[in-house]
Order: C-alpha cells, then sequence, then structure tokens
C-alpha cells in the first residue's frame, strides 16, 4: 500500500508543480517574475516586496522557490521553477523537457535573501491556519523593514485574531517611527500607546534618548507625544505585572490550602501535631504517577483521561495510609503530644525511604494531560497556564465538598461534635474512636488530593512533601485550629502577600518576613483569624 501511494505521488509530481506554475502565472503579474529573475538588486527586492503585499497565496510558494535556489532562467525569456529533472516555465505554464543546456541560476545576494526571509514571513500572515500567522508575526517584530509595510497593512485589514493584530500593530508603528513625516511618527506614537508589550517601552525611549545633551528627536511635539504614550505603556505593563502577581500568589494560596486543608481537620479535631503530613502530600503525588505510567502502557490512546483516574486514587491511596497510621500509632499517643511529634517524625522518614527504595531516590515527571498545556492570555506578556488555573479550580472544587461533608452528612456532624466537645459527644453515642479514623484519613486523603495537584506543576520526589508542610502549619495557627474558613482566608492571604513581597525584597526575605509577621500576629491573637467555638473552649 505505501509503495502504491508513494508511486502515485512521483507520477503525480509533475502535474502538481505544473498546475502550481500555470496558477502562479495566472495570478501574478509577467513582469513582477521577470524583476524577480532578471532585474537588479533594488528591482528584485521591489518585487519581493509586492508578492507579500499581494496576499496570493501562491506568492509564497514563489518566494520558496527563489530562495531555495529553485528559480532558474534559460536565455532572457524562459523563467523556470527547477525540481530534479523538470522544470515549468512560470511565464506561460508549460513543461520544459528536456532541460535547457543554457540554464542560470537567479542571483540572490545576502540584501535580497534578507529581504526574501522577511517577505516569506510576511507572506504566511495570510495563511489560513492561526498558528503559522501568529509566528509570522512574531518573526516580523524583530526583522520588518519599510519594504514590509504594505503586506502588513493588508494583513492587518483582514486579521480578526487580537493577538495577532496587536503584534501587527505595534511591528506597524515601530516601522513608521523612522519615517521622515511628523504626522506618520505622531500616528504611529499614539498606535503604541495602545500596547502592552514590554519592547513598546523601548521603542518609546528611543524617541525620548538624549545625546550630548540634546534630544535626538527635534520635534517637541513628537516627543511630548512620546511622553504621553510612555506613560500609558509603563502603566499598562504595571497592571499587567499587578495580574500575574495576584494571579501566582492564588496559584501559591490555592496549594498550600490544598496542603493545609486535611491538616485542619486532623489537627483541629485530634490535636495530632503529624509531621508526616507531607509525606502523605507524597503518597498521593507517587499514586498519581503510577497511574500515569499504567495509563501510558495499557491505554496510551486515553492518556489524557488518566488524571480523572489519579484523582480519586491518590485520595484513597493516601486515606487508606492515614488511617493505618492513625490505627496503629496516633491512637496510642492522644494526650501526649511529644511522644506524637516525635512518633509522626519517625513515621515520615520510614515513608520516604520507603518511596526511595521502591521508586528510586530521582525525582520522577508527571506529565500534564494535553488538555492542561498552554496558558491562558490575559494581555500581552501575561500568560496564565491552564495547569495553575485548573489547580485553584481544583482546590475550589475540594473546599467546597469538604464543606458539604461537615455541614450536609452524618459523618460531618460526628466531627463537628467531637471538634467541640470529645466527652460529651462520646456520652451521646458518636463512636469517638470511629470518627478519629475516619477524620484522620478524610485528611490524609485531601493531603493525597493536594499531592495530585502538586505533581501537575512540578517533578515528585521524596521530599516533596517537606517543602509544604511548615506552610500547611502556619496556615491552620493562622487561620485557627479546626476553622475550616480560617484555612481558607489564610492560605490565599499567605500565598498573595508572599508574592507580591517577593516582588520587593525577594524570596528569602519574603518568607521570613511572613513567618515574623504569623509569629506576632499569633501573640497577640493565639485562637487565630478565627476562634473556635464550643464548650471545649471554656475548659
Amino acid at each position: 500500500m505505501n509503495r502504491l501511494v508513494a508511486a502515485l505521488a512521483r507520477g503525480c509530481l509533475p502535474g502538481i508543480v505544473a498546475l502550481l506554475a500555470s496558477s502562479a502565472m495566472a495570478a501574478i503579474a509577467p513582469q513582477t517574475i521577470r524583476d524577480l529573475a532578471f532585474g537588479e538588486g533594488d528591482d528584485k527586492i521591489r518585487a519581493i516586496g509586492a508578492l507579500s503585499a499581494s496576499g496570493d497565496p501562491q506568492a509564497l510558494p514563489l518566494l520558496q522557490a527563489l530562495l531555495d535556489g529553485e528559480m532558474q532562467t534559460a536565455g532572457e525569456e524562459q523563467v523556470l521553477l527547477v525540481q530534479g529533472d523538470k522544470a515549468t516555465d512560470l511565464l506561460t505554464g508549460r513543461t520544459v523537457s528536456p532541460l535547457p543546456a543554457n540554464r542560470d541560476d537567479v542571483v540572490v545576494n545576502n540584501r535580497v535573501r534578507r529581504s526574501l526571509g522577511t517577505a516569506i514571513a510576511a507572506a504566511k500572515l495570510f495563511a489560513p491556519d492561526r498558528s503559522a500567522r501568529l509566528a509570522a508575526a512574531r518573526e516580523l517584530q524583530n526583522t520588518a523593514d519599510e519594504n514590509m509595510l504594505p503586506a502588513i497593512t493588508t494583513a492587518l485589514a483582514k486579521e480578526s485574531d487580537a493577538e495577532i493584530k496587536e503584534l501587527l500593530s505595534q511591528t506597524r508603528a515601530s516601522i513608521q517611527l523612522a519615517s521622515t513625516d511628523r504626522a506618520t511618527r505622531i500616528a504611529a506614537i499614539r498606535t503604541l500607546a495602545e500596547s502592552s508589550n514590554p519592547s513598546t517601552k523601548t521603542l518609546l525611549l528611543g524617541v525620548l534618548e538624549q545625546k550630548s545633551g540634546s534630544y535626538v528627536e527635534a520635534d517637541a511635539e513628537v516627543r511630548s507625544e512620546a511622553g504621553k504614550s510612555l506613560r500609558a505603556v509603563e502603566s499598562k505593563l504595571a497592571t499587567g505585572e499587578m495580574i500575574g502577581r495576584i494571579f501566582s500568589g492564588a496559584s501559591l494560596g490555592s496549594i498550600l490550602l490544598l496542603a493545609a486543608l486535611g491538616l485542619a481537620i486532623t489537627y483541629g479535631l485530634m490535636g495530632v501535631i503529624n509531621l508526616a503530613h507531607g509525606e502523605l502530600i507524597m503518597v498521593g503525588a507517587y499514586a498519581t504517577y503510577v497511574v500515569q505510567n499504567l495509563f501510558r502502557r495499557y491505554a496510551p490512546g486515553a492518556f489524557d483521561a488518566y488524571l480523572i483516574c489519579a484523582i480519586p486514587m491518590a485520595f484513597a491511596v493516601a486515606g487508606l495510609v492515614g488511617m493505618a497510621l492513625e490505627r496503629c500509632v496516633i491512637r496510642f499517643l492522644y494526650g501526649r503530644p511529644l511522644e506524637t511529634l516525635l512518633a509522626t517524625w519517625g513515621i515520615s522518614l520510614i515513608l520516604m525511604q520507603t518511596v526511595r527504595t521502591v521508586f528510586g531516590a530521582q525525582n520522577v515527571q508527571v506529565e500534564n494531560p494535553s488538555w492542561m498545556s498552554g496558558g491562558f492570555v490575559a494581555m500581552t506578556g501575561i500568560v496564565l497556564p491552564w495547569s495553575r488555573i485548573a489547580i485553584i479550580g481544583f482546590a475550589a472544587l475540594v473546599l467546597l465538598l469538604i464543606w458539604l461533608l461537615l455541614t450536609r452528612t452524618r459523618l460531618g456532624l460526628f466531627v463537628r461534635a467531637v471538634t467541640q466537645n470529645r466527652a460529651m459527644a462520646s456520652c451521646t453515642g458518636v463512636p469517638t474512636r470511629r470518627v478519629d479514623t475516619l477524620a484522620f484519613g478524610l485528611g490524609a486523603g485531601v493531603a493525597g488530593l493536594a499531592g495530585c495537584a502538586l505533581s501537575q506543576i512540578g517533578n515528585v520526589g521524596p521530599d516533596l512533601g517537606q517543602s509544604y508542610i511548615v506552610d500547611s502549619f502556619m496556615v491552620v495557627v493562622l487561620g485557627g485550629v479546626g476553622q475550616l474558613a480560617g484555612t481558607i482566608y489564610a492560605a490565599l492571604g499567605l500565598g498573595i502577600v508572599n508574592k507580591l513581597l517577593e516582588a520587593w525584597s525577594g524570596a528569602v526575605l519574603a518568607k521570613i518576613a511572613v513567618l515574623v509577621f504569623i509569629i506576632f500576629f499569633i501573640q497577640k491573637r493565639p485562637q487565630g483569624l478565627f476562634a473556635l467555638r464550643g464548650r471545649a473552649m471554656e475548659t
């Protein structure tokens, strides 16, 4: 079958070449083809510019043939498109066989070659595929010259995509800045004021540049417009940076929320300082890694759906580990905080070493599904990754489910009763021991979900949980022990404040500043943002 297809392709190739050549001849003026083949450097560059500005779909293959050396001349009348041992006359569309002996290559010097490269990029602006047009627009930002203005203007009039239109508008304005016409320069500067691209600031600063004590731009009105546009662009850039920081803070806050939510349940319910909580996060991440590998091996066609199966698996595996931990160790250490702390720390070391033995000490990579690749372009230079957006949405969904569980189910009623007054709950028939196990399993399962989410934004390793255990305790203590609302406010607040401080003081100083703030806050308000209500507070 493959041989038949190859034979058909070889047999049809001359006809395809002839069809393309005849179409080009019919759509492109013969004089333009002659200028490309026989003209001097300036004639060739003008012909190249006319082709790129025409928007003709046949212009791109013709320019590419010239760049690739497939355009040749025979005498003073024939312009040939030569591919292998076949040739087509571009002026008549006829097949030429055999190849003329007096063929000469079309001379393309470095200047013409640069114009060809830019013109080919400009011709791609008329491609039906958006990604091809976007790539061409980005390429023209650095290579376009005045000869490309007609092509850019034509493409701008036809373009409907907002991102590509902004790139083309900026490129056209940057070319027009070098114009000798004062009105053209002012119009270009006003166009640049609408841009939010960081490179626009550099262009406007060039207009306001001074050399030897005098401005490069002699016209005061042009400089005044440049100053106004510069302030407008700086305002947009500052807004974009703030949006990016707030989004990064919300993303970090959602991760902290997932990591601390399970800890808020177990610490708030039983007062257990579980230093193995970070390793439960790690267990969820490795469960996701295992599910990914199973899909890659047994169901590669459904790989994009692996995360849907990994979420309940991460919850179940981490939840079972947490329930086993409560049943086998923590149950015998209630009321002994120091021993509980040391025991859970030892368990964390055991879990890390177990993972190193099974999966190796090196980090493993969990691949994002295709629908989580890329990002949403909020504005030029500000891209919000879909993976982070998905994690924020996932954290909100988990939070909603936990709230429904705690407020609308029998288990949630028991958990709230034991949290407020364990002795009274036991007297009314609440099985406090079973509630402890189920609540600890629930908290561990939520930690597993945090690990599943973390696997989508970084590598998974045995030390993954260690990076979040301290932050998780800070969130729980700041929000108020056992308080779901406090955990939400504390996680999002710490995430956003941390990212805002990082922009001013760096990551290390930002972390120190947050820690100092929490220490002083707890000194003044030991119960956290939200105080626990109930009989437990009276004892």
